[in-house]
């Protein structure tokens, strides 16, 4: 008989990282979705991305009397950053998970973020980050955003990048602001704090997650949401996330977690993992949890790691 020794999180191991104001925007939001269950740090040269969320840790990339901000200026940003190791290497001393929320194309994210994730990754931890690429007609944001992107996939173990141009079509469609959009980011980060600190009908823990993000190639996370009854709804719904272009068919690695409301079968369970696995390699490694919360009545959540995705170059 095999059991597991179950390595649940407290919430001082996982950190919510909003760097520039785009990414401080989304970690306030997914912070206090999360309802406490993680800590929240704010990085930025802007003191207006730290307004609104007392209990943030704040790092402020210059000083008070220092208005110079790091505006179009990726190096800058970098610069600072990396001269902040000494404070950032004690915020990190008990994470063992960084959920990292950037924007790129600008000075700060794309200059910073690659910068604390390799710090973050040095000192042992997983790091997750979600990315927004700039739109289409952004030429100069483009360019500036492809140099940030490549360098933070090199240093986070996954890096989902998040697509502005498909955010604003799917929010023009349902007639909303598009920084709606922050509603995904929100449910993504909520659904892998409750997967990591929470006890379920099949648990998973951190080393699950290690084992998914360890394996070789590209990595994206998907969240779908709808009735436990509609499998393929709940598909649909992940795969319409406003995510850039990847093709994740064939992915060798997958952690999948089902969280339903009080009346989730492990029948619908199944259901569910059948549909989202279908795609994979023969061979992947699936690693599946399930959970059951009173606050998802008639709703089914999935968030699903990929891993092992072949580059489309």
């Amino acid at each position: 008989m095999f059991v597991k020794a179950l390595h649940l999180m407290e919430s001082s191991q996982i950190l919510i990282a909003g760097v520039g104001s785009l990414g401080c925007s989304w970690a306030k939001g997914a912070w206090k979705r999360s309802d406490g269950g993680a800590d929240v740090l704010l990085i930025d040269a802007d003191d207006s991305s730290f307004e609104d969320c007392p209990d943030a840790r704040i790092l402020r990339l210059g000083t008070a009397v220092d208005k110079l901000g790091c505006a179009a200026l990726p190096p800058l940003a970098e610069q600072r950053m990396r001269s902040s190791s000494t404070i950032v290497r004690k915020i990190l001393e008990p994470v063992e998970l960084v959920l990292l929320l950037t924007g790129m194309g600008g000075g700060t994210g794309t200059g910073a973020a690659h910068e604390f994730a390799r710090q973050a990754r040095q000192s042992g931890a997983i790091v997750i980050a979600v990315a927004a690429l700039p739109f289409d007609i952004q030429e100069t944001r483009r360019k500036i955003a492809d140099e940030g992107i490549e360098r933070l996939q090199k240093v986070a173990h996954v890096t989902v990048r998040l697509s502005l141009e498909r955010l604003v079509r799917q929010a023009r469609e349902k007639g909303r602001s598009w920084q709606m959009g922050a509603e995904w980011v929100e449910d993504l980060v909520d659904g892998l704090v409750r997967t990591l600190l929470r006890m379920g009908l099949i648990n998973l823990d951190l080393m699950d997650l290690r084992a998914i993000v360890e394996q070789e190639g590209n990595a994206t996370l998907l969240v779908g949401v709808g009735d436990p009854n509609d499998p393929k709804g709940i598909l649909h719904s992940a795969m319409m996330a406003p995510l850039a272009a990847l093709d994740v068919g064939g992915a060798k690695g997958c952690l999948i977690q089902i969280e339903g409301g009080l009346g989730m079968t492990l029948n619908q369970v199944d259901s569910v993992a059948q549909l989202f696995t279908e795609a994979l390699d023969r061979d992947a490694q699936v690693i599946l949890g399930a959970r059951v919360s009173e606050d998802l009545a008639n709703t089914m959540r999935v968030v699903t790691l990929l891993s092992g995705i072949k580059s489309e170059d």
